[in-house]
């Protein structure tokens, strides 16, 4: 049987924010796509942005089947690095040519510049649509996961560092000067602002009781900001492990993590994931060290 011809570009809708109809609209498809994947489609900020007011550096593509919102995509042109897409299909509208038809109109607003294109989880389906736009594969994040009920190696005795938890309404501001200095070169992390701490800081599942920071002579030098998944067991996750520089001697990845996971697991989650990039050696290392193994991959294609 021949493939369908791919949905029309001018089809595609374009807005700079969504309606709360499209924003549920959205939701509802994540959710289907992740049921059917076992991964959710969309990563947090993208997510996040869903629900943010006009931003003008961020666009919504839309393309609805028979009035019914059949595929989403968000554009992202914020990082200085280039701009990158993210691309949800509902399960019942695939294999109509929605997901060709958004990445290919997000391109063209974009050309001649290339474009990052996510996909979460390794899919076979991702990388034969990337090899067809001429896409290609650029980047890894491993999924890394442990069973809490596992042993757990105690927290070593940090010296002269003192470990405590994140301080609202005092924390923001060292907080990302000492996050810009960690990550310095990371093409997402390092480019975070108040804006944007704020906002995870209003979301559900924010805890400053699971977000630790490492002093020393009063500044701040690392730290270790978890997260709990909601859902039918829920879930921890190393939301975010950061040494400063300067202090990548100490040994407090391995002791800002291992606070994290005994807070964790004092919480009753019995199971922790994080991601971490492929090519990050030493972290993947010191992960497997403390009993994660690679479950999954993300993938990002440039093209």
């Amino acid at each position: 049987m021949p493939s369908p011809e791919p949905a029309p570009e001018d089809a595609i809708e374009l807005t700079a924010t969504l309606t709360s109809a499209d924003v549920d609209a959205v939701g509802e498809i994540v959710a289907a796509a992740a049921a059917a994947d076992g991964v959710a489609p969309l990563n947090e900020p993208a997510m996040l942005q869903v629900t943010t007011a006009d931003n003008p550096r961020v666009s919504h593509l839309l393309v609805r089947d028979d009035g019914r919102l059949a595929g989403y995509a968000q554009l992202d042109q914020r990082d200085p690095a280039g701009p990158h897409l993210e691309v949800v299909v509902a399960p019942q509208a695939r294999r109509q040519g929605f997901g060709r038809a958004l990445v290919s109109r997000a391109r063209t607003m974009v050309a001649p510049i290339p474009m990052e294109l996510w996909s979460h989880g390794d899919r076979p389906e991702a990388a034969a649509l990337a090899a067809r736009l001429g896409f290609d594969r650029v980047r890894e994040l491993w999924l890394m996961r442990r069973d809490l009920d596992a042993d757990l190696p105690p927290v070593p005795d940090p010296g002269p560092v003192r470990i405590r938890t994140f301080r609202p309404s005092a924390d923001e501001e060292p907080w990302l000067k000492l996050n810009a200095r960690a990550f310095a070169d990371h093409p997402e992390q390092g480019q975070m602002t108040r804006a944007d701490l704020d906002r995870r800081m209003a979301q559900p599942w924010f805890d400053p009781k699971g977000f630790f920071v490492a002093e020393r002579d009063s500044r701040m030098i690392g730290f270790h900001w978890t997260k709990v998944h909601d859902g039918d067991p829920p879930v921890g996750e190393v939301y975010v492990v950061g040494i400063d520089p300067a202090a990548q001697s100490l040994g407090l990845g391995k002791i800002l993590t291992l606070a994290g996971l005994h807070h964790l697991r004092d919480r009753g989650l019995a199971t922790v994931e994080l991601y971490v990039e492929a090519a990050n050696a030493p972290a993947i290392a010191l992960y497997s060290r403390l009993g994660f193994v690679h479950t999954d991959t993300d993938v990002m294609y440039r093209g």
